[in-house]
């Protein structure tokens, strides 16, 4: 027989689902009616408003990694991470009120619609292979990225309705997939107002009500000292160890890869102005500041209100503690707000999916076949191709998911989508960085820099931590921070080394000077 009160309170679950559902559906079919040609299809026809743009970057940018992930780590660490917090204004800032400026009149000038296309025309490079090179990235690491957020949408649905892992993801799947496929990066920005919306009123919110239930930050500070002091220690350790501080570098450092991602620098390319910057930065900085510092006193709230002195956090709160949000929210809130929380998760985990995609397919569709394979090809004639490869490359993503669940069983949210983002930034963050300040950079150092940065992600992450002392230390960096040390150094040595090279760019220089201005 089944009960009454379950039923109730999993019928107001599926309302709010179905609702958020139906307003993405809702807003690919609006879109798609904009979808003439590649660029509206890739960059909305380079015409976007500064809070869309805005949304959109810090959407994308944050992921299920900050529902599921940040919150846990906030339950798991402590006040530690807050470093992470730290770390992501820093990189924000450095990206907007630094870099979006120089890089928007760049590629205005170049009228670039994607990052490769940009490469190509700041390094002068006829023989195509930055733009080979920058695709190949692109998909292998966008790929893994995406896969990443497939597997927190089954662990979604699985924490909050006790769905089956894989039918949870599935229907995340496609649902993401049929509004990107209709509005490609005008759907993608259109959902990113409304999901980034959801996602800030919900971090902001939820510690509010906890800490209000729980007695104010004096009891919960007392409670989290008597479960384990650390938590509420900066280091993590109760003591500066050369460990704990290499650990806390590596929580910072995850910002820089906000500073020349593909996924976020697209949006600056897409914005109709660079007068929209100065406002877009604005509600970025907020947006990140309020938002981050939510979800770790979320976590924070949560240890205190659902575990105890002597309990194992892991077996309470899930792996990572990443079980604390759905939780705390079950907890809490009244059954009527449930499902707008399971939409809010939704909406950071699919906020990141559609604009991944829609990079991953430009570079297929744009950088690789048309501009290398196919140059005769006009750009309306490229949509429905666009649409497909959208479906393949997620099809892809979900297999790889799926396989990942199978052989290694769940993986944690944090580190599955932090090896993904760390892929992505490592390749392309540095090479953006110099093009973007250094009039010596050369076609052969972006090269070396990209090459490297690609290849150090998986050497930091698999092989580095098997050797010895030394490289458990340096494991405590986690595997961006020397990446991008790697990279930045090899751009820079090999375009010192490159006197031809840097001879060809007599013209940057005048290009790079007018963008600083």
């Amino acid at each position: 027989m089944i009960d009454t009160g379950e039923s109730y309170e999993m019928a107001f679950k599926l309302a709010g689902i179905v609702l958020y559902l139906g307003v993405l559906l809702g807003i690919g079919a609006a879109a798609s009616r904009r979808m003439k040609n590649m660029r509206d299809y890739f960059a909305g026809g380079k015409n976007l408003g500064f809070l869309g743009i805005a949304f959109s970057a810090r959407a994308t940018g944050e992921s299920a990694w900050l529902l599921l992930g940040l919150t846990g780590m906030g339950a798991f660490v402590g006040v530690k991470a807050f470093w992470v917090v730290l770390g992501e204004v820093l990189g924000v800032m450095g990206a907007w009120l630094l870099m979006a400026r120089r890089f928007k009149r760049l590629t205005d000038r170049y009228d670039s619609i994607t990052i490769p296309d940009y490469l190509e025309s700041r390094f002068r490079d006829k023989g195509q292979l930055l733009r080979r090179v920058a695709a190949i990235g692109l998909v292998v690491f966008v790929t893994i990225y995406v896969s990443a957020q497939i597997h927190a949408t089954g662990a979604a649905f699985e924490g909050f309705l006790g769905w089956n892992y894989y039918v949870g993801a599935l229907v995340g799947f496609v649902v993401v997939l049929i509004y990107i496929m209709s509005g490609g990066f005008v759907a993608v920005v259109w959902s990113d107002i409304f999901q980034g919306l959801l996602m800030f009123l919900g971090l902001v919110a939820l510690p509010i009500v906890g800490f209000v239930v729980a007695g104010g930050w004096g009891t919960v500070s007392a409670g989290l000292t008597s479960i384990e002091p650390n938590l509420l220690s900066w280091s993590g350790e109760g003591a500066w160890t050369l460990g704990a501080v290499f650990s806390v570098v590596g929580l910072v450092a995850i910002g820089v890869g906000f500073m020349g991602s593909p996924q976020i620098f697209v949006r600056f390319l897409a914005l109709r102005d660079e007068g929209e910057i100065n406002k877009g930065a604005a509600v970025a900085i907020l947006w990140t500041l309020l938002a981050d510092s939510g979800a770790v006193l979320t976590g924070m709230v949560g240890r205190y209100l659902m575990t105890g002195p002597g309990d194992d956090v892991e077996a309470v709160l899930g792996l990572k503690a990443e079980n604390v949000l759905p939780q705390l929210v079950e907890e809490l809130l009244p059954l009527a707000l449930v499902g707008l929380f399971i939409a809010i998760v939704l909406s950071a985990i699919m906020s990141t999916v559609d604009s991944l995609l829609v990079l991953a397919a430009s570079a297929v569709v744009r950088d690789y076949h048309q501009k290398v394979r196919h140059p005769e090809l006009r750009d309306e004639s490229l949509v429905s191709l666009s649409r497909w490869v959208t479906l393949g490359l997620a099809v892809a993503a979900l297999a790889m998911a799926f396989g990942v669940a199978g052989i290694t069983g769940r993986q944690s949210v944090f580190w599955y989508v932090l090896f993904g983002w760390s892929g992505i930034a490592a390749t392309f963050c540095p090479t953006i960085i110099l093009s973007v300040f250094w009039r010596g950079m050369t076609k052969r150092g972006a090269l070396a820099a990209m090459i490297t940065g690609f290849l150090a992600v998986p050497l930091f992450t698999f092989v580095v931590p098997k050797l010895g002392a030394l490289g458990a230390v340096i494991a405590q960096l986690s595997e961006l921070p020397p990446a991008m040390v790697l990279s930045i150094l090899a751009g820079v040595v090999v375009s010192l080394a490159d006197r031809a090279g840097r001879e060809q760019l007599g013209e940057v220089a005048k290009e790079l000077d007018e963008a600083a201005a």
